[in-house]
């Protein structure tokens, strides 16, 4: 599995272990909610940037992300 697919997944999975609409998410992190869909359906390549804006908003390591 390439790395966006694991991201997309872990990404999915944190945000729904804590309760959190797409929407939520991306208030959290500072994007907007179109985004945060296609990152968890593998049609955006996110920065490492926002990656970061991610695992801060999920309050995990990149790694929890990426991994």
């Amino acid at each position: 599995m390439d790395v966006r697919h694991r991201l997309a997944e872990n990404m999915k999975r944190l945000r729904k272990e804590r309760g959190w609409s797409q929407e939520a998410l991306a208030d959290e992190a500072g994007l907007d909610r179109t985004y945060v869909s296609g990152i968890e359906r593998v049609v955006r390549n996110p920065t490492v940037t926002v990656v970061e804006r991610v695992a801060v908003a999920l309050s995990c390591g990149m790694g929890d992300l990426l991994d």
